[in-house]
Parts: structure tokens; sequence; C-alpha cells
């Protein structure tokens, strides 16, 4: 693994394969070990980097809050300072929201974006999967206590953390999807955490956005059947669109600023 230090903070990474530059931004609390089924796939196709965010994995906490803004401009920062131009960009459940952030602020970054079981909005998420609970799975702790700096204790404060940031962000509107300008695969599981509904909105509100739906998968569909995501995932990293014999839909037209998936 390797360290860069911006915007006053030192990041932690890792990068493997070779080819044209993919920036992967791992679930939430957890680190890019939770991309082990898909690594070897993904390296043999790109220049995989794996930079983990603040309050997770090698990375240290930061003082106050953790927000997936801040998040978001530190995956600019680190495109960069470590890339120095577009690259393809892949999150999964936070990951993603912090990509869909990044890539909205910053579309010249961004040559292709994956979003990856994650909402735009918080609004997104089934009832029940954000109430504000610092509870957290065993493996997350364990994961959490293996390679973080500030040690296990510090693990429920990370969780409180985030916990509170999952209630009120992302807002992303439709008008805020629409500044995303690359193509954009919306990938989810038919049993996610995030309402099937809202991931067709979302699909809807993108400039050039296309919709995967991963039949018998929860939100662990990366690990649920890895060979069929990794496959979805490169093809359409790698391949051009076909010309579609019947389109009705290939580009939505938002009619309002609105929260993606407000009820």
């Amino acid at each position: 693994m390797a360290e860069i230090t911006f915007r006053g903070h030192c990041f932690w990474y890792d990068e493997c394969g070779e080819g044209d530059a993919l920036v992967a931004l791992h679930p939430g609390l957890v680190d890019a070990r939770a991309y082990g089924p898909n690594m070897e796939a993904w390296s043999e196709r790109f220049r995989v980097y794996t930079p983990e965010r603040r309050g997770h994995g090698h990375t240290a906490d930061v003082d106050g809050p953790l927000t997936f803004m801040d998040m978001a401009d530190d995956t600019i920062g680190f495109i960069e300072s470590v890339i120095g131009g577009p690259v393809r960009l892949l999150g999964c459940s936070d990951g993603a929201m912090v990509a869909l952030l990044a890539a909205a602020s910053r579309p010249d970054l961004v040559s292709r974006l994956v979003v990856i079981a994650g909402p735009a909005h918080h609004n997104g998420w089934y009832r029940g999967v954000i109430d504000g609970s610092t509870d957290a799975p065993d493996f997350m702790h364990t994961m959490y206590g293996e390679v973080s700096p500030d040690g296990i204790e510090h693990f429920p404060t990370v969780l409180a953390k985030m916990a509170a940031e999952h209630l009120v962000a992302p807002t992303m509107s439709s008008n805020d999807l629409a500044k995303i300008l690359c193509r954009t695969l919306i990938m989810v599981a038919d049993d996610d955490e995030v309402q099937l509904e809202h991931a067709i909105e979302m699909y809807r509100a993108l400039p050039v956005g296309e919709l995967a739906v991963v039949p018998g998968t929860s939100h662990g569909l990366l690990v649920e059947k890895p060979e069929l995501c990794n496959r979805i995932i490169i093809e359409f990293l790698t391949t051009d669109p076909v010309e579609t014999l019947a389109p009705l839909r290939r580009r939505a037209t938002p009619s309002s600023s609105s929260p993606v998936g407000s009820e």
C-alpha cells in the first residue's frame, strides 16, 4: 500500500493491474478488502486504485464529522494528485454515493461511472435500513481493528459519525444528476437495501444512464454473484454502447429539481 497527503490529511491507497485507471471506492465502514472477490478480474483489464476514505481502513479519522461531501472532495483530490486526469470511477454503497457526488462536482475527471447499491438521496434507502443505529456486524468491527491506525476502541466513534451522516446525506436532485455527463451504470440487486424505484429514478435522471438489476442478490451482490457482476461492469467499462433496435428512452428529461427518491 502507499500513502499520500493532501487537504491536510494522510490517505492510504493500493494499486494493482495494468491499463487505464479505475478508481474503486469501497463500501462504508469497511475498507478496500471488501473488493476481494472482484479485484482479480478488474485488475486484468485496468490499473485499479483503491483509496481508503477518512476514518476507514488504514486512513485515520479526522476531528469533527465525517461527511460524504468531504469524502467526494477527497476523491477529487486523489484523482488529481495520483492519476492527474480523467478516470473510470466505481463505488459501492457509501462509495457509490461518494462517487456520484464527485462526478457531479467534477465531471471533467470522470470518463465513465459505475454506481453500485447506493442512492443519490438518503430517502432512497428502504425504511429501517438507515435509522441512526450505531450497531454494526461483527465482521466490520474485526476489519476495522485489523488495520485502523486509530485502534479498535475508536470504531464506535466512526460508527456514530457515519450513522449521523446517513440520516441527512446525500441529497442529490435530478438536476444534480444531470450534471454527470459521462456514461453511467446504475447497478442494484433485486433485493437491495436501495429501493428499486429509486434506482430507476436515478437512471432516468442521468443524461447517459444505463441500468442493471442483478437477480437473486442482496446489498452484497458483488460478493454473492461476483462473476456476473464483474462481467457486467467490465463490459460497461471497456466497450461502446450498442445501437439499440427499438429505443424508447435513452436520455431522461428531469422536469424539476426535486430530490431523487423523495417521498
